[in-house]
Parts: C-alpha cells; structure tokens; sequence
C-alpha cells in the first residue's frame, strides 16, 4: 500500500496540547504502516501567520491543521484570534482540514466558530484525551466532520439560534476592551461615531446589558468568550 505522508500544522499555545497531538498523530503512524506526518508547529497567531505564508509561497499546502482559538492577537492587531487566522486559513488553503480545539464552552462561541471557520473537527479541551484526538484525525482525514460530545450538545442547544457576532463586531469589542474610546473607533473600524453607537446598541441588547455601561458589555463579551 502507498505510504502517504501527511503535513500538519499544530497551532497552540500551550505545549502540553500540542504534545498531545504529536503523540496521537505517532500513535496512529505507528499503527498505520501506510500513513506518516510531518509536523510544524505555532504558538501565536503573528508565527503561525508566517508558516502558512511560507507554505503558500511553496506551493506546499497542509493536509492537516489544529487551530487553538484563543491565541493572543498579532502585534499589528490584524489578527484577533484563532478565529481570525481560521478565516485566513480557509481563504489560502481551502482543501486543508481544521480541527478547532477552544477551552470556551459557550454555545454561543461554539456557534460562532461554526459559522465562521466551518471546521473539519471540533473539540473542547477540557474533555479531549488520547483516544478522542487519535479519532478525530482518522475521520477528519477520511470521512469529515468530527465533533466531541460537548460540541454535539451545544449544538443540539443552539441549532436554531441565528446569534453570530460579524468581524466588525468583534473588533468593536475587542478595542474597547484594550481601552480604545469611543470617539477614536472610527480611526479603527469603517464605521461613522453614529454607526459605532448603533452597534453598541444592538450588542447590548444581544448580551442582555442595554441600560448598562460599555464595561458590562465588555465584562459579558469575555465570558462568552467572544474577546
């Protein structure tokens, strides 16, 4: 049988995970003399950016790659999250399959990703061990998509929720949670003052804070897990 060698990209920040997945990705070569994986690894979203660049330039696109949602932004801020770096991924490599792994629990979140990204596989933290990550790789290679339990709740939960927050939204808030007043927005987003308040607003009413201040939306949005 002809012996495929997979690339992958493993994209976290914290190591003890993406040791995991190099040990379940060995686990399955060695137990699958036909399959073997070479392995790149990023921990922001500033070096990962440059490795799928790098990849792009070669014409060598990843097969594989695991995608950690909360990353911390790039130094220019063009890039908040894994979210963000998942959107980029899907516009440079298109056939590459995304396993999404996040510690955020909130099905809002969850619905989120889903709708931005559209993942090959889905995975919380929490609840991921070996087996769960050897599983996710052999059906996300052969026969997509694969989600954990927790995700299939969440889903199940919020099937019918039209909630997402689009990418101004986010950056919206993730400026005003580094401080950023309101005055000086327009300078960060293609939005007028007038349009500024209209989203404010709206994503007052969506997190349930309309008679509270821009701190409450802020407070809320973080627990969500949406900055």
């Amino acid at each position: 049988m002809e012996l495929k060698n997979y690339s992958v990209l493993i994209i976290d920040d914290h190591p003890f995970i993406s040791e995991a997945y190099k040990n379940a990705l060995d686990f399955i070569s060695e137990k699958n003399t036909n399959m073997c994986f070479s392995v790149d690894t990023a921990n922001t979203c500033d070096a990962a950016y440059l490795k799928i660049k790098k990849s792009e330039r070669l014409l060598k696109k990843y097969d594989l790659i695991f995608l950690d949602i909360k990353l911390p932004p790039s130094k220019d801020g063009k890039i908040i999250s894994g979210e963000d770096l998942g959107l980029k991924i899907n516009t440079i490599f298109p056939e590459s399959k995304i396993i999404v792994s996040t510690t955020f629990n909130d099905s809002y979140r969850i619905h989120s990703i889903f709708k931005n990204i559209n993942p090959d596989g889905f995975l919380i933290k929490n609840d991921i061990d070996l087996t769960e990550i050897v599983m996710a790789i052999k059906t996300v290679l052969c026969n997509p998509p694969y989600y954990s339990d927790t995700v299939i709740k969440y889903l199940r939960k919020e099937i019918s929720n039209d909630l997402l927050l689009d990418k101004i939204d986010r950056k919206l808030l993730y400026e005003l949670s580094l401080g950023v007043k309101t005055k000086d927005l327009p300078d960060k987003l293609p939005l007028s003052i007038a349009g500024i308040e209209r989203r404010k607003r709206q994503l007052k009413m969506i997190f349930d804070v309309s008679k509270q201040n821009d701190n409450s939306l802020i407070t809320v949005a973080k627990e969500k897990g949406f900055i």
